[in-house]
C-alpha cells in the first residue's frame, strides 16, 4: 500500500503516536504506592524504578545516538519492542511480587525503548519542518509531556476495575502501546532525498565511534555550555515536579482541588513544550528561550523565598504565589526538553543531530538520578513533619520548612544555569548545514 508523502503523515502523526505512548512514564508517581503495597516493599525502594527508568533513558538515547541517525525505522522497532516488552514484564513482576524484576523490566528496558523512541521521530520532524523545527518537535515533545495527563485517568479506571491491582493494568497498557508505537513505527518516513546509511558495524567500530563523538561533544564550549543548562533545567525541575503534591498539601486545599491544579500543571508542561519552542522559530538565537526559562524561575522562585511562601502558604495571596511557580516550572522544564534539538541544530547542524541530541540527553539521565533525590534527602533531613488537615477533612503529614529549603539549592542552580546561558552558548552558526 502507497501511502501520501506528507510531514503530517509521514512525521508528525507518528511522532505523536510515539511520544505520547512513551510519555506514560510519567505515570509511575500515579501508581508508585499501590505497587509497593502489592509486592511488600518500601515506596522509597520501588520509587527507583522511575529514576532508573530516566537514567536508561539518557544512556541509551546517547549511546544508541548514532545508531538512530541511521536507521530511524529499524530504531523505531527496536523501541516498541523494548518499551511493550517493559511494560508487561512491569505487569508479571509485580503479580511475581518482584521488586528486581520491576526494576528491570521499568527501569531498564522500558528505558532503553524510552531513549531510542525518543530520539526516533525528532530529526524526521525537522527535515519534514524546515521552516517550522521548533513547532513541530515541540508538537512530538509535547505528546511526551501530555501523555500523563491522558493516560492517568485511564489507567486509574482499569486499576480500579481489577481491584487495585496495578499489574493487569501495566499488561492492558502495554498491549495498546504496542499498536500506536507500531503503527507509528510503520508510518515514519524521512523526506524524499534523504537516504539512510543502514551500513553494518561491529562492536568495536560501533564503540570507536561512540568515543569519537563523546569526544567530540564534551570537548566543545558550547555543546557543554548547552549539556549544563539542560542538566540543571531538568534537576530543577524534577526536585520541584516530584515534591508537587506535598506543596499544595502545606496550603491546607482539600484532595479534588489539589488533583485538579496537578491536571493544570500537567498542561503548563505540555504547554511549555509547545509554546516555547514554537516561539523560538521567530527569533534569531533560539538560546533567548532558555534565558526566558531561567529569568522566570529565578524571579518566582525569588519570590516565595523573600516572602517564605510554602512555609505560610494557607495566605491566598502566597497560596496562588506557590500555584504560579509550579506552573512556571512545569511550562519551564517542558520548553527546556522541545527546544534542546532545535538549538543544537543551529549550532551542530542537521548532518549528525540525532547523534548530538543523543549524547545531550545524557543530561537527563544524571538529572533523572539526581534532582528528585536531591528534593527528598533535603525534605528528610531539614524541618520537622507535622500533621495537617485539608479542607476536606484528610490529614496528611508534611514538612513546610523543607520544601522551603529546596527553593535554596534550585535558585542556586538557576543562576548558574543563567550564566552558563549568557557565557558559553553563542549565537549560532550561519555555516551549520541545513
Amino acid at each position: 500500500m502507497n501511502l501520501p508523502e506528507n510531514k503530517w503523515l509521514r512525521g508528525a502523526i507518528p511522532a505523536l503516536l510515539l511520544h505520547c505512548s512513551i510519555g506514560t512514564v510519567y505515570c509511575w508517581s500515579v501508581f508508585s504506592q499501590e505497587v509497593a503495597a502489592y509486592i511488600g516493599s518500601p515506596k522509597s525502594h520501588v520509587e527507583w524504578a522511575f529514576s532508573l527508568a530516566i537514567f536508561f533513558l539518557g544512556m541509551s538515547a546517547a549511546f544508541l545516538g548514532d545508531f538512530v541517525e541511521k536507521d530511524i525505522h529499524k530504531s523505531s522497532l527496536i523501541a516498541t519492542i523494548f518499551f511493550t516488552v517493559g511494560m508487561v514484564g512491569t505487569g508479571a513482576s509485580i503479580l511475581a511480587k518482584s521488586l528486581p524484576g520491576v526494576l528491570i523490566c521499568y527501569g531498564v528496558i522500558m528505558g532503553i525503548g524510552l531513549g531510542t523512541g525518543y530520539l526516533s521521530p525528532v530529526k524526521t520532524l525537522m527535515l519534514w519542518f524546515k521552516d517550522k523545527k521548533g513547532l513541530a518537535t515541540g508538537l512530538a515533545v509535547a505528546g511526551f509531556g501530555a501523555a500523563k495527563a491522558i493516560a492517568t485517568p485511564i489507567m486509574q479506571a482499569i486499576v480500579a476495575r481489577c481491584d487495585d491491582n496495578p499489574a493487569y493494568m501495566f499488561m492492558i497498557m502495554g498491549g495498546v502501546y504496542c499498536v500506536m508505537m507500531f503503527i507509528g513505527h510503520l508510518l515514519l518516513k524521512k523526506p524524499a532525498g534523504w537516504v539512510e546509511a543502514h551500513d553494518k558495524q561491529t562492536v568495536g567500530e560501533f564503540l570507536k565511534k561512540f568515543g569519537s563523538n563523546f569526544k567530540t561533544c564534551f570537548s566543545n564550549r558550547e555543546f557543554l555550555g548547552i549539556w549544563i543548562m539542560f542538566y540543571i533545567n531538568i534537576a530543577c525541575g524534577l526536585a520541584l515536579i516530584s515534591q508537587e503534591k506535598p506543596i499544595l498539601q502545606t496550603t491546607g486545599l482539600g484532595f479534588m482541588t489539589i488533583s485538579a491544579i496537578g491536571t493544570v500543571t500537567a498542561i503548563a508542561n505540555a504547554a511549555g513544550r509547545l509554546g516555547f519552542s514554537a516561539a523560538a522559530d521567530g527569533l534569531k538565537d533560539r538560546n533567548t528561550i532558555y534565558k526566558w526559562i531561567f529569568a522566570l524561575s529565578i524571579l518566582f522562585t525569588g519570590v516565595i523565598i523573600a516572602t517564605r511562601g510554602i512555609i505560610n502558604g494557607t495566605q491566598p495571596i502566597l497560596m496562588a504565589l506557590c500555584i504560579a511557580l509550579l506552573i512556571v516550572v512545569n511550562a519551564g522544564y517542558g520548553g527546556g526538553f522541545s527546544n534542546v534539538p532545535t538549538l543544537l541544530s543551529d549550532h551542530f547542524g542537521m548532518k549528525s543531530i540525532s547523534s548530538v541530541h543523543g549524547m545531550c540527553l545524557s543530561a537527563w539521565a544524571i538529572a533523572g538520578l539526581t534532582g528528585n533525590q536531591m528534593a527528598s534527602w533535603i525534605v528528610r533531613h531539614t524541618g520537622e513533619f507535622t500533621e495537617k488537615v485539608l479542607a476536606d477533612g484528610r490529614a496528611v503529614k508534611v514538612n513546610p520548612v523543607g520544601y522551603q529549603n529546596v527553593l535554596y539549592v534550585t535558585i542556586a542552580l538557576y543562576i548558574i544555569a543563567m550564566i552558563v546561558c549568557w557565557t558559553m552558548v553563542g549565537k549560532p552558526h550561519k555555516d551549520a548545514d541545513a
